[in-house]
């Protein structure tokens, strides 16, 4: 598993859902990993628009 740093860009979380799904069918745990990551990484791209406009 690929540690994320506390405030990452949202191409890296997009990464790390990739990658998780890169195995195919999710793990309970990898599940609320998957979610956590959703939220993570709406919070970056909204972080970056605001930067961008």
């Amino acid at each position: 598993m690929t540690s994320m740093p506390e405030k990452p860009t949202a191409a890296a979380v997009n990464a790390r859902i990739r990658e998780l799904w890169a195995g195919g069918a999710l793990t309970a745990e990898q599940q609320a990993e998957y979610h956590r990551l959703l939220v993570m990484w709406a919070e970056a791209m909204r972080a970056e628009q605001e930067l961008a406009a």
